[in-house]
């Protein structure tokens, strides 16, 4: 029996206000304990929080909605490359690898939640809210994360051809 991909992919939904796949998968990454409809309203409530800071402040380099936010974030914090050790001849080396782009986006979704989730002191859809506005002008800990990610498979490149 293969183990490859589920079905999971071709039977998600997507989320009920903004009709977005990339949305709801968000939502099931950031819901503890089967709890849906408390991370639906975590998340909707960040995006609520977003939008009426868009409003607000009109920054030119950012999107107008906040879904398009949400994309801009993700893609921000996407990263191109990993490393991955292997280990030849009784050596452990770290060599960088691509990703495909379900692992990148994976990866996008575990460092936006841990970085919100590392927050403390305040509710949980302000601090994904934070992380997700400064994740869309390239700042923040998720951001960081993908830099270092990126800093470190360039910094072992020399060891890329035992990528195989």
């Amino acid at each position: 029996m293969p183990r490859r991909y589920t079905a999971s992919e071709s039977q998600l939904k997507p989320d009920p206000r903004f009709q977005d796949r990339v949305l709801s998968k968000f939502i099931n990454c950031l819901m503890e304990g089967g709890e849906k409809a408390t991370a639906q309203r975590v998340m909707y409530a960040a995006l609520d929080a977003i939008q009426a800071k868009l409003e607000k402040e009109k920054p030119e380099n950012l999107p107008r909605s906040s879904i398009e936010l949400f994309h801009q974030a993700l893609d921000n914090v996407r990263p191109a490359v990993e490393v991955r050790s292997k280990r030849v001849g009784g050596a452990n080396y770290q060599v960088p690898m691509q990703l495909n782009k379900r692992r990148q986006q994976s990866l996008a979704f575990r460092w936006l939640l841990e970085a919100a989730r590392g927050e403390r002191g305040r509710p949980m859809h302000m601090r994904l809210a934070k992380e997700l506005w400064d994740a869309a002008k390239h700042e923040g800990k998720a951001v960081t994360t993908k830099d270092n990610t990126h800093r470190m498979a360039d910094a072992n490149k020399a060891f890329a051809h035992f990528a195989w």
